[in-house]
């Protein structure tokens, strides 16, 4: 599912128009991606939690020329799944 998907199956679930369910779906991105920029977890109950991992600096190789290099370190965002999330994808078999 893409994004516009996402928007249009929003729209229908909710009743808002096309337009009021983008502005819905951005503003909850850019709410999370603030908090993630800010070293916030965001957890949504069901559903998961967005955290940033640290990666700390590495040694490493260039892959066509052997020489080592240097990888900074970095921050990754992450996502966890929740019980509920993973339950529904999983579904008990009997």
């Amino acid at each position: 599912m893409k994004k516009g998907e996402l928007v249009a199956e929003f729209a229908k679930r909710t009743e808002l128009s096309g337009a009021a369910a983008n502005g819905a779906v951005n503003t909850l991105i850019e709410i999370i991606t603030e908090r993630l920029k800010k070293g916030d977890t965001v957890g949504i109950t069901g559903f998961g939690t967005f955290s940033v991992a640290k990666r700390a600096a590495r040694k490493g190789r260039n892959p066509s020329t052997g020489e080592a290099i240097k990888i900074a370190a970095s921050k990754s965002p992450k996502f966890a799944a929740g019980a509920t999330l993973k339950a529904a994808v999983n579904p008990k078999k009997k």
